[in-house]
């Protein structure tokens, strides 16, 4: 097939309708085969349990083409683990894992031509989502539900070059110490709304959240997990139970400690430790890392010395190995890489 005439420099992060998705329904206790299909519309009751009780949970990831024109997906099977853990948190049927990823690189193939090319910067990203969709009026779980995959193709997260963000220490939870941070779900991302609105009204990119039950731990941002340089080198993570574990932030702590030889440690990190980094990124599926210049805490501001103009330097080595790693310039621990096409 030969690539969609569409101008990959100039995408943005948003919806683009692609060919295929793929469906599967789960009724009777079991899910059915699935398919893929071209309409991406949805009809569903009009009291359908994920429009009552929202409830829903979703992944994120992304196909490129590499460095020798191969389409390929980076480390799908997490995500299929990831959604099985918020399936199983939110009484909803599992999505085996094999099938989830079989279904990952169905969508990518059939949805080959929107793939962009190598060099572009833009991807092909995957959204992957289950939701219950029969009739559900009293609180309790659905008994049938749907998964669905679609594709849409995404321009570069850092159109014109990087920005380094600011962030604000927030005053709201963004998930209750024995609650659902820890999971996927649509919910958390529901609540977070009125705050990052909130947010860029008053100037700031991002909130930092800290731990609901002192307010005195930094977790993460509304969807994006964080880490830190310390001014030795050392790579440090935040710690919690109520963090959602970020497969971009897993796999750059390999990175840092098997790539780069640098020390690593997740353990929770303090509000007052800020002051003590040298650099502090957000990392996700989306733009990989993004630095962050300044975090205000209520009026007083911290700034990271490496991040206030550009990527710090050893945010910068990060990036450029797990991007190598997944475009192909760098060879990939065994697994990461799932060769599509």
């Amino acid at each position: 097939m030969a690539k969609k005439d569409i101008n990959w420099g100039e995408l943005g992060f948003g919806y683009v309708k692609t060919d295929y998705r793929f469906v599967a329904n789960f009724k009777d206790g079991k899910w059915d085969d699935g398919a893929l299909i071209t309409d991406e519309n949805i009809v569903i009751n009009e009291c359908a349990g994920v429009l009552q009780y929202a409830q829903t949970c979703f992944e994120g990831l992304k196909a490129y083409t590499t460095e020798d024109g191969k389409i390929v997906c980076f480390r799908p099977d997490l995500n299929a683990q990831r959604m099985a853990d918020s399936c199983e948190r939110l009484k909803m049927p599992v999505f085996p894992v094999e099938k989830f990823v079989e279904a990952v690189e169905k969508v990518v193939e059939a949805n080959a031509d929107f793939v962009p090319p190598y060099g572009s910067g833009a991807t092909l990203y995957l959204r992957p989502y289950m939701f219950g969709s029969n009739a559900v009026i009293g609180v309790k779980p659905a008994t049938e539900y749907q998964f669905r995959i679609f594709a849409t193709p995404v321009g570069p997260y850092f159109k014109g070059g990087v920005k380094p963000l600011t962030l604000r220490i927030s005053d709201l939870d963004r998930a209750a110490p024995m609650g659902t941070g820890h999971i996927k779900a649509g919910l958390n991302y529901a609540m977070s709304l009125y705050n990052i609105v909130d947010a860029h009204d008053n100037g700031y990119d991002e909130n930092m959240y800290t731990d609901s039950a002192t307010h005195t731990y930094i977790e993460e941002t509304g969807g994006a997990n964080i880490i830190f340089v310390t001014k030795d080198g050392k790579v440090v993570t935040p710690k919690s139970n109520t963090i959602l574990p970020s497969i971009t932030r897993r796999s750059l702590m390999i990175v840092a400690k098997d790539y780069l030889g640098l020390e690593v440690e997740e353990r929770p990190v303090k509000v007052s430790e800020l002051e003590n980094f040298a650099e502090c990124g957000l990392c996700g599926t989306a733009a990989v890392i993004s630095p962050v210049g300044k975090v205000v805490d209520h009026g007083k501001e911290i700034c990271f010395p490496a991040g206030m103009t550009e990527m710090g330097p050893i945010t910068k080595k990060l990036y450029d190995t797990l991007t190598g790693i997944q475009m192909g310039r760098l060879e990939a621990p065994e697994g990461w890489i799932n060769v599509i096409k």
